[in-house]
């Protein structure tokens, strides 16, 4: 069950480093505007934003990766603790911005918040 639950932390870092990329770096390009489905006038009115965002982002991916390399118990509880942090974040970006983000960030921060609970 720990080698699912590291799995499973990798992959919402993972996640949030590819989000993190799309939101500083990507957002005035074809990828982030598609991704976002802005026309090049709100990307540029937004960008501030959107790189504020990601390197929000990049902190929770930082964090995780944190959780993975760090002994035991400072790596376990990191990861609860960021696990935690991208659940709050999808919930509320859910319910302010876009459902999507419950599937797309909260979920996956809820099963592998569930996978390192269960492995203890």
């Amino acid at each position: 069950m720990e080698i699912l639950a590291n799995v499973l932390v990798a992959l919402v870092a993972l996640l949030h480093a590819y989000i993190l990329v799309m939101e500083m770096f990507l957002w005035q390009k074809k990828p982030g505007m598609s991704f976002h489905g802005l026309d090049a006038e709100m990307a540029r009115r937004t960008a501030s934003l959107a790189a504020n965002q990601g390197l929000y982002n990049g902190f929770l991916a930082a964090g995780l990766v944190w959780g993975l390399i760090a002994d035991d118990p400072t790596g376990h509880r990191a990861q609860i603790f960021f696990l935690s942090c991208v659940i709050v974040a999808g919930v509320y970006g859910a319910a302010t911005a876009n459902r999507r983000i419950l599937v797309a960030q909260a979920l996956p921060g809820a099963l592998a918040l569930a996978a390192v609970l269960v492995a203890g």
